[in-house]
């Protein structure tokens, strides 16, 4: 049976509860059959790993490169397309280029039922059409999201062999929308670090540059995405685990408002400052997958704050015009002012001129109070042993780890990811330190401070960097992030491409800049409609060269 059917007759199975009064991390899903170990790190089937595929004659016409949702369900409703073919065509790709060619390393498990899931979903369609917001759109999964029927690792060799009994309740989700699971991403192991690098999977590479990291945590998703080795993506974001990818490969990525996607089922640093979404190559796409991952879930009680709060479509929203009679501010703390801020401020400036053109004010100011608190808001320290603790008891007795000590005393993972593991496991009875009380403070104060200015300048939304400088190479850690704004306050945020520094010889293109708009709670209609609007005014987003179309 296929993992499609399972989910609609075990859509309501029980959930597993955690984790106190102050949230909840737990899973929900369906139980199934585990992954081929064959399968793991990147291998495909032998013909995609040959670099060819089956005869596709009916995807005349199709073109995979840059396909969105809506492009594929066009091809499925003319004939000129199955999802067989779709999922064939992904898979070379990620047999050409994720382990050999640049050797990109940004999949960690790809789905060994891939194209039996695809059969099955041509047939639903042949049967009734498309059944779903989703129907044979091959998604690719960070790997801490759970999954049923694959290993969920958090990029740690300890980890290999865990296989959850139910899929995270947004993966329940997706699958119930008509996506297929195509493959797990490489990540910062444990989402502890912004370089991806793990043990399981090594260092994924960025593919308009490979001297350089893709960002992180969530590197795997971004450098998988942008080489289109799938159509849509998923990221956790911690302190901007979704944005610092999205930025690093030219991509659209989304923090939500706290309370608006369960965390249930995602391998947990946080109880406060997780947050999950959508990397995608279009807003619109982005917006698609968010229509499917909002959702209250009781296993995540923080998502009660959601309910009644986002629209009837994430997608029905967007405009075109949607910067016209914008008013904007522009957050000019969060610029640089040295040499090395160059690149990034001029792709900057260039963003807001064509705003401007658009019709949107735009208003600059700086905000004192965030210098002041930006580094006293971080609470994941402290919360990391009880929400680690509680995502380990719900694996089972079969898990091969079984509690966050276990996993500390094992020493397998990368030496960054490891000593914040240490510093983690070292804090006892975290919930109740002091000072983690007063970085519960320090967040009110921030999240003040931002209304506040909002509020006397009259703007919608905050315009930044997400980076103050280029993504890192290799081996140095990423600097100069943005992404407290957003983490520290609990406020939505949506990273865009913004455009790309001077090209190179090791950067053709040039290096992607992310521009971040952050608006208030529940915003996320008014951002994706702003960065929609940027982005058919500009058309700013360009595949890398490392990547490129297969012959034939």
């Amino acid at each position: 049976m296929s993992e499609h059917s399972n989910v609609s007759q075990h859509g309501n199975l029980n959930r597993r509860g955690f984790i106190g009064a102050v949230g909840a991390i737990g899973a929900l899903g369906i139980v199934g059959e585990t992954a081929d170990p064959a399968f793991a790190q990147g291998a495909a089937s032998p013909r995609a790993a040959a670099g060819t595929s089956r005869p596709r004659s009916r995807a005349r016409g199709f073109e995979l490169i840059e396909a969105t949702v809506a492009d594929i369900h066009d091809a499925y409703r003319d004939g000129r397309l199955t999802c067989r073919e779709l999922v064939q065509q992904y898979l070379d790709r990620i047999a050409a280029y994720d382990q050999r060619g640049p050797a990109l390393k940004a999949i960690i498990t790809v789905n060994p039922r891939a194209l039996e899931v695809a059969d099955e979903l041509d047939r639903q369609y042949r049967r009734s059409g498309l059944t779903g917001t989703l129907h044979g759109i091959p998604v690719i999964l960070k790997d801490n999201y759970d999954t049923f029927d694959m290993p969920t690792t958090g990029g740690n060799t300890a980890m290999r062999t865990s296989v959850p009994p139910t899929d995270a309740f947004t993966v329940a989700k997706m699958r119930k929308a008509g996506a297929l699971i195509l493959a797990k991403a490489n990540l910062q192991e444990f989402a502890r670090g912004g370089n991806s690098l793990s043990s399981l999977g090594g260092q994924v590479l960025n593919p308009y540059d490979l001297t350089r990291t893709p960002g992180g945590s969530s590197g795997g998703t971004g450098a998988a995405i942008a080489a289109n080795f799938a159509v849509l993506g998923t990221g956790s974001d911690t302190g901007q685990s979704v944005r610092s990818p999205a930025s690093a490969n030219s991509l659209v990525g989304v923090r939500c408002t706290r309370g608006l996607i369960s965390r249930s089922g995602v391998i947990p640093a946080s109880i406060t400052q997780d947050e999950l979404g959508p990397i995608t190559r279009t807003v619109e796409d982005a917006a698609r997958l968010l229509d499917v991952m909002a959702g209250f879930d009781p296993a995540d009680p923080v998502t009660g704050y959601g309910v009644g709060r986002p629209p009837r479509s994430y997608t029905d929203r967007l405009r075109r015009d949607a910067l016209h009679g914008a008013r904007i501010g522009v957050m000019t703390n969060l610029f640089g002012t040295e040499t090395r801020h160059q690149e990034v401020n001029r792709v900057m400036e260039d963003v807001i001129s064509t705003m401007q053109a658009q019709g949107a004010t735009i208003i600059r100011f700086s905000l004192p109070e965030y210098d002041t608190l930006q580094s006293i808001v971080v609470t994941s320290t402290w919360e990391a042993r009880t929400a680690m603790d509680a995502y380990f008891a719900s694996l089972g007795p079969d898990a091969p780890v079984h509690t966050f000590d276990q996993l500390v005393a094992s020493k397998t993972a990368t030496p960054e990811a490891q000593a914040a593991l240490e510093t983690e496991i070292a804090i006892v009875d975290g919930l109740n330190n002091a000072v983690y009380e007063d970085h519960f403070v320090n967040r009110e104060k921030l999240r003040l401070a931002v209304s506040a200015k909002m509020a006397e300048l009259d703007i919608e939304a905050i315009l930044y960097p997400l980076q103050k400088v280029l993504v890192s190479p290799v081996g140095i850690p990423q600097p100069e992030r943005n992404g407290t704004l957003s983490n520290g306050t609990g406020f939505p945020a949506v990273c865009f491409p913004g455009g790309f520094s001077t090209p190179t010889p090791a950067a053709p293109i040039g290096v992607p800049v992310g521009a971040e708009l952050l608006g208030r709670e529940f915003d996320e209609p008014l951002l994706l409609s702003l960065a929609y609007a940027y982005e058919k005014a500009t058309k700013t987003r360009k595949p890398p060269r490392s990547t490129p179309p297969l012959a034939g």
